[in-house]
C-alpha cells in the first residue's frame, strides 16, 4: 500500500485535484476575494490590510520587522507602504540612530480604522461555512505546516 497521495510514481504527476499546493492556492485565492468587499470601506486592499494588522498590534515597527513577519523582502513592501503613507494610512520615517532602518508608524487616521475594521473578522469566519472551532484546528494546522516548509527550506540551504 503506497503512503502517497499519488499511487503509482512512474505515471506522472497527480492530477491537479489531488495537489496540496493546488488545494492551498485556490483557498488563498477565494479567501482574498472574500476579504476585498470588507475590506473597500476601509480603502485598504488584502496586502497594506495585513501590514495595518501588524501596526495595530504595535506601532512603529521597522520596515525589516513588517517584512520579516509578511516573509517579504522590503522592496517589495516599500510600493506598498509608500502607497499607504501618500493614502494618509501611516508615515515612514528614517531611525535617527540607524539612516538604514526605516521606521514604520500609523497615523492618527491610520489607527482609527482600527474600529472600523472590528467586523472584518467575523464576515471571513462567516463566509467560511466551518465552526469556529474547525477554523481554529485548520489555523493550527497551517501555521504547523508552514513552519515545516520554512525548517525544509533553511536545512536545504543549510546543505
Amino acid at each position: 500500500m503506497a503512503d502517497s497521495i499519488h499511487d503509482d510514481p512512474s505515471a506522472g504527476p497527480a492530477p491537479l485535484s489531488k495537489q496540496m499546493c493546488f488545494a492551498l492556492y485556490s483557498a488563498s485565492l477565494a479567501l482574498t476575494q472574500i476579504y476585498k468587499p470588507l475590506l473597500k470601506p476601509l480603502g485598504l486592499t488584502y496586502p497594506q490590510y495585513l501590514i495595518m494588522l501588524i501596526l495595530w498590534e504595535k506601532d512603529g515597527r521597522t520596515l525589516k520587522e513588517i517584512g520579516t513577519m509578511l516573509g517579504q523582502k522590503s522592496g517589495a513592501l516599500t510600493p506598498v507602504l509608500k502607497r499607504m503613507e501618500q493614502e494618509g494610512f501611516l508615515e515612514r520615517v528614517r531611525d535617527e540612530a540607524d539612516e538604514r532602518a526605516l521606521n514604520i508608524r500609523l497615523t492618527d487616521h491610520g489607527r482609527a480604522l482600527k474600529a472600523q475594521a472590528a467586523n472584518v473578522g467575523t464576515g471571513v469566519v462567516g463566509a467560511c461555512g466551518v465552526s469556529f472551532d474547525g477554523l481554529m484546528d485548520l489555523h493550527g494546522q497551517l501555521i504547523e505546516l508552514r513552519d515545516n516548509l520554512i525548517n525544509s527550506i533553511d536545512a536545504s540551504q543549510e546543505a
